[in-house]
């Protein structure tokens, strides 16, 4: 009789369990701080499970009065559910193209940013503050000092690895910021121990690609994302013109460029006139050419993958739409064919060359470049105001950065593949 009771006690207590689900569909009021309360209850070392595909890719985790007054404080839309219903999710997830992921930890996040940055420069970092997840800036000094192994998920702010400063010297040579960006660049390189900015850049690349080969993500989004490819192949070779530099380029830089050093793009052609307003052909259109586009009819598609088998690419997915809206920047799309073989392509303009989101391995660590400057800002000027994310908080764009955010979080025996 005692025995029975007990079970029953035990019964009641399992059944009366409560859990809370924040729905990632379009009933969610606020996707993007959604994100935000993943990672700040991951920071209180409570699991969180990631539902991928399940309702937009939602997330669940144990039922807190604590946890509830977060949400409604933050604007999230949030349901308070029994086990019983947590089980029919999970039948749910069992029988479809759906899968659950544990979040077990918050991972320790960088932005490589300068200390002179504009407010305009940089979508990730607007994601970060907006969603409320803490980061912490590292440059060139910390760098090359090896402080990124203190993290595991970093993201490269619109840097210029090439040192050809973002390649703005034909609009902007006149313009203090410019002057200013230049005279700072030359005195932190000299300090370094540097020659010149370009090998500075260059040193710091390749200490990024170690930092994933050693298990690190990596996250980069328009130029930085090219423009660190570049830099890798063009080790110890000048492919800077004289306003950058001081001298010519190498007149054999194009037959001395290593793509086997690269982390994405291959055969690429540089164009090192530094009246050109790009870095290569991987991006597409070229800037300094830009196809004319309408911002009401340019999209691009995401592809869908097995949730159970391809958990990684899923996860980088997760979207209460499965196309999203485009947006132009230095580097606006990548080329096809410049590509390599062994990448996951996430997202494109269907029925052209044109890449918007990709995914890639390199030794331990893995790395996602996305094309484009701000989700919610189709062209997106120098000394434009920052985007207020208040005004997008359900922006499809904006979440496939934020799903890369909790992607390290993911217990590592469910991401192999």
């Amino acid at each position: 009789m005692i025995r029975i009771l007990i079970f029953v006690i035990l019964l009641f207590n399992i059944l009366r369990a409560q859990f809370i689900l924040i729905p990632m569909d379009l009933k969610q009021t606020d996707h993007l701080k959604s994100y935000g309360i993943a990672y700040w209850i991951l920071e209180r070392n409570v699991n969180v499970e990631w539902l991928l595909n399940y309702r937009g890719g939602s997330f669940l985790f144990p039922q807190s009065s604590i946890f509830e007054s977060e949400c409604r404080l933050r604007g999230i839309y949030y349901e308070t559910i029994s086990s019983v219903q947590v089980n029919s999710i999970y039948a749910t997830i069992e029988e479809n193209n759906m899968e659950k992921v544990l979040l077990e930890k918050a991972p320790k996040i960088a932005v490589y940013t300068p200390p002179n940055s504009q407010p305009w420069d940089d979508a990730v970092t607007l994601a970060l503050n907006y969603s409320e997840i803490t980061y912490e800036q590292i440059y060139d000094t910390k760098v090359l000092a090896g402080f990124l192994s203190k993290y595991d998920w970093l993201h490269l702010h619109h840097e210029d690895f090439t040192g050809q400063y973002g390649k703005f010297w034909a609009s902007f040579k006149n313009e203090p910021w410019y002057i200013e960006q230049q005279i700072q660049s030359e005195e932190l390189a000299k300090n370094l121990g540097f020659q010149k900015v370009t090998q500075l850049k260059g040193a710091v690349a390749r200490e990024i690609k170690r930092f994933v080969e050693s298990g690190g993500f990596l996250f980069a989004m328009c130029s930085a994302a090219d423009a660190l490819d570049i830099a890798l192949s063009a080790e110890n070779i000048d492919i800077c013109d004289v306003p950058f530099d001081y001298d010519p380029v190498d007149p054999d830089y194009e037959t001395k460029l290593d793509f086997l050093k690269t982390l994405a793009f291959k055969d690429f052609r540089l164009y090192t006139n530094p009246n050109i307003y790009e870095f290569s052909d991987i991006d597409t259109p070229p800037s300094h050419m830009p196809r004319l586009r309408d911002a009401d009819t340019d999209y691009f598609t995401l592809f869908e993958f097995s949730a159970k088998y391809d958990p990684v690419p899923t996860m980088l997915t997760q979207n209460h739409v499965n196309v999203v809206k485009g947006f132009m920047g230095q580097t606006t799309m990548f080329r096809e064919e410049k590509i390599k073989p062994s990448l996951v392509i996430m997202g494109k303009i269907e029925g052209s060359n044109e890449i918007k989101y990709i995914h890639g391995n390199s030794g331990k660590g893995t790395f996602t470049f996305y094309g484009g400057h701000d989700p919610e800002d189709y062209t997106h000027q120098v000394g434009d105001p920052p985007t207020e994310l208040s005004l997008h908080k359900n922006s499809p764009g904006y979440r496939l950065i934020l799903n890369n955010i909790l992607f390290p979080a993911a217990k590592k025996k469910k991401l192999k593949t």
